[in-house]
């Protein structure tokens, strides 16, 4: 299993030199990608969020957060292994042929190392600000997929679909990977149904070993289903944010993937056993906010996440 990290993009600390200190020193202590992901606004006005419920205020997380692409093309320029992924771009709220353009020279810019996270969004303002209607917006991200893969194979590229269509056309550059691995962000059942017919793997967010067991089986059982093998796709799973890294233990209400990095790589090698091909910490993820990390921390957070990559190693959970 592969280990991935969250820069630090959100919060009203980040900062460019931040994002490049933590990148570097991911990449030197043995992390394998390095994560960013989508918000185009925060709205002044209670909504139903993504896990639902009655309305209420965004998060103050979302305030403040770095453009994924521009922040991944600036890492990659100071980065040589290290993978580069998003988690997730909102993909109804762009353009297939702009999207995928910008992802195909960022595989050009960093020799082959995205992978293109995608989901089908939640927040109704950010439809509204950019004039794309949110009904069937599962049905939208599906046909955005197949138009961005149009784009990567070979010139004439064409597409014709019921949102999108690509006249014949020469469209370039194309990546260096022959492939670039598009996961679908999804948690709901038709979502995880949808990304194991038609993506590279799945991006859950859960809160809990059993959670993550139920999501996996049904995301590995659908794969089946369409005559795949789960082998074949990732399972990419985020530590939420603000889950904690800390120097000693937690006891009772230890939160999945936090505490101690003795705790934390139990809770890997757990997700391991699941079915996940990789785990991303995202504990610093912003910066700055009344919850998580402030600036000041971030050298003792790199520190901690050299020792979850010793305590990972010596349980088995890094090995092919």
């Amino acid at each position: 299993m592969e280990l991935g990290l969250a820069l630090p993009t959100a919060g009203p600390q980040t900062s460019p030199e931040t994002i490049v200190k933590v990148a570097q020193e991911a990449e030197m202590i043995g992390y394998d990608a390095l994560w960013t992901f989508e918000r185009l606004l925060r709205p002044l006005e209670k909504v139903v969020l993504w896990t639902g419920g009655e309305p209420q205020m965004v998060p103050e997380f979302y305030r403040s957060t770095y453009e994924p692409l521009e922040t991944l093309s600036y890492v990659a320029a100071v980065t040589e292994r290290v993978k580069l992924g998003t988690a997730a771009l909102v993909a109804p709220l762009h353009v297939p042929v702009m999207l995928a353009r910008r992802f195909a020279t960022l595989d050009q810019l960093s020799g082959g190392r995205v992978i293109a996270g995608v989901a089908q969004g939640w927040e109704p303002h950010e439809f509204e600000t950019a004039n794309v209607p949110s009904r069937r917006k599962g049905a939208r991200t599906e046909e955005f997929i197949a138009a961005m893969r149009a784009v990567w194979g070979p010139d004439p590229v064409q597409h014709e679909g019921e949102f999108y269509q690509i006249a014949p056309s020469q469209v370039n550059p194309k990546p260096v990977q022959a492939h670039i691995p598009v996961l679908l962000g999804a948690t709901s059942p038709a979502a995880v149904k949808r990304a194991a017919r038609i993506a590279d793997g799945l991006l859950p967010l859960t809160s809990s070993a059993k959670e993550l067991r139920d999501i996996v089986s049904g995301f590995h059982d659908a794969a089946r289903a369409e005559g795949r093998n789960p082998a074949d796709l990732m399972v990419v799973l985020q530590a939420p944010w603000p889950t904690p890294l800390t120097r000693d233990p937690i006891g009772d209400g230890r939160p999945f993937l936090g505490g101690s990095p003795r705790q934390v790589a139990e809770d890997l090698l757990t997700a391991r056993e699941i079915g996940v091909t990789q785990v991303y910490l995202a504990g610093g993820q912003g910066l700055g906010l009344e919850l998580g990390m402030q600036a000041a921390d971030v050298d003792e957070w790199l520190g901690l996440l050299g020792e979850v990559i010793v305590a990972a190693g010596r349980l088995g959970v890094l090995e092919p």
